[in-house]
């Protein structure tokens, strides 16, 4: 879908901290969550594509989930698509984390992009004269 300017309508993945996998290659882990080996994949959206890791990760020993899903490499250009994101986080234990860690964040963010042909917001109607503060007598 394009926008009055001809410009995507879309969201855009902001990334947050985020750090490579940290599972060896060659380690049963590797070879079975193979989604790991990249934080971001996208695939055309199929229903029956609903795990990252596949179905049955533990037990199976063949590529199964994104190494699979992206196999056939379907286009991903005016379709339906899936975003995989893997966030993930690693620390330096510091004395302040034990015997508790108190908070580690990590996260994305999707911000909208081109769904107004501008700002909304200067398209206010002005506000009615004292609605915007209150006066104390």
């Amino acid at each position: 879908m394009l926008n009055e300017l001809g410009e995507p309508v879309a969201y855009k993945l902001m990334p947050g901290v985020t750090v490579p996998s940290m599972v060896q290659p060659g380690s049963a882990i590797y070879e079975r969550a193979r989604f790991v080996h990249h934080n971001l994949w996208v695939t055309a959206y199929d229903p029956a594509q609903l795990y990252a890791a596949g179905r049955y990760p533990y037990q199976c020993p063949e590529p199964q989930g994104l190494p699979e899903y992206v196999a056939d490499d379907a286009p991903v250009v005016d379709t339906d698509v899936v975003l995989w994101y893997t966030v993930g986080a690693h620390h330096i234990v510091r004395p302040e984390d034990w015997p508790v860690m108190p908070v580690a964040h990590a996260g994305f963010r999707l911000k909208p992009t081109g769904f107004f042909d501008g700002n909304p917001a200067l398209d206010m109607p002005p506000s009615a004269p004292g609605s915007a503060c209150h006066h104390h007598g």
